[in-house]
């Protein structure tokens, strides 16, 4: 049997996001076929075609302006993170790449899966085989405070039914893509529990985004002495949850990390470890 060459791979994957959205017919693969499969799958994920159902919470017209910014929450789409922070994203696994920063690539909250979905097209669309995305999640939602941290007096996250995506779903929607092969690993469970004992030996980028207080420091608590020099630490919710917030300036101010936090919109910040 021939193995299809990157570029057929590439647009058979592309041909197939567009028929989930009825571009059937249209020849679409053929004129689209001179942008990277990392942009089309992008274009997907973000949620952005105007004839998508918009919200899940409460109805609503597609608004450009707000899916640009991850301020809307699609019904549909497989990340409600924005066109920005996914412009990030992409920035910091490439830049992880083009330097050589050893180790894999992390999201800590994953809900259906488009970051670290995204994150597996990156690798895939440059043929890199020696590093695993790795998908962390309860698939069960947000936990109720536990008790720990005050921070999270009053959280409600855990109330939302929408925010608790299963396993098999985010594994679906990897499957939809071509993109769930052995390079793809879940931790399943809250991060207290699976994050300290995984098998990860060096991150090159992680990307936090449980919302809470005690997810995001669990998370750190566990992970960023994997991160490698020159790595990149990403925040989802940095603007958005002011327990997250604290969360990051209290690890910060512990462990005396004085890279900067730089803004990626609204919500998101990321920062490099010193090299």
């Amino acid at each position: 049997m021939v193995e299809p060459s990157g570029a057929d791979l590439y647009l058979n994957l592309i041909a197939k996001v567009l028929a989930r959205y009825g571009f059937e017919g249209r020849n679409a693969t053929v004129k689209l076929a001179a942008r990277s499969y990392p942009d089309y799958l992008w274009s997907m994920l973000r949620g952005a075609l105007p004839d998508r159902d918009v919200r899940i919470v409460e109805a609503g017209e597609f608004n450009a302006a707000l899916r640009e910014d991850g301020r809307d929450w699609p019904a549909d789409a497989e990340t409600m993170i924005g066109m920005r922070r996914l412009a990030n994203l992409r920035h910091c696994v490439e830049s992880a790449l083009d330097e050589n920063v050893p180790g894999d690539f992390i999201e800590t909250g994953a809900w259906r899966g488009g970051a670290t979905i995204f994150m597996r097209a990156i690798l895939k669309a440059r043929g890199v085989t020696d590093r695993t995305v790795w998908v962390a999640d309860s698939f069960e939602g947000l936990p109720e405070h536990d008790g720990r941290y005050d921070a999270d007096l009053g959280d409600l996250h855990h109330t939302q039914p929408d925010l608790a995506i299963s396993l098999e779903e985010v594994q679906e929607n990897f499957r939809r893509y071509d993109l769930l092969d052995d390079q793809v690993r879940f931790l399943v469970g809250w991060f207290v529990d699976t994050l300290p004992t995984a098998p990860i030996e060096r991150l090159a980028v992680l990307r936090l985004d449980g919302d809470m207080y005690a997810s995001t420091m669990d998370a750190l608590n566990a992970l960023y002495d994997k991160v490698s020099p020159g790595g990149f630490v990403i925040v989802d919710d940095f603007g958005a949850v002011p327990a997250c917030a604290k969360a990051i300036h209290e690890f910060r101010d512990e462990h005396g990390i004085t890279a900067p936090l730089e803004p990626i919109d609204w919500a998101g910040v990321f920062w490099r470890k010193p090299s």
